[in-house]
């Protein structure tokens, strides 16, 4: 993910000064606030948000299948 440095904003600064996290968000679409120096959250807008969706139920159970197919000897080790 690309992050605009711009966009970047302190936790204890979002916390005392959330306007200014509205603000960069209604200029650049979204903010990231840091949590000891490492991005921890991202603001977005609301349409922008919809966009982001949980994957869909046939591409979940793919993963389960690929997950399950990898790690099958572990699996039977688990079961017994």
């Amino acid at each position: 993910m690309n992050v605009n440095t711009d966009t970047l904003i302190s936790i204890s600064e979002a916390n005392q000064n959330f306007s200014k996290v509205a603000r960069l968000v209604d200029k650049y679409g979204s903010a990231v606030i840091l949590k000891n120096n490492s991005p921890r959250y991202v603001i977005l807008e609301f349409p922008k948000a919809e966009e982001v969706s949980a994957p869909a139920d046939d591409e979940v159970m793919a993963l389960s299948a690929m997950f399950i197919k990898k790690n099958k000897k572990v699996y039977e080790e688990l079961a017994k």
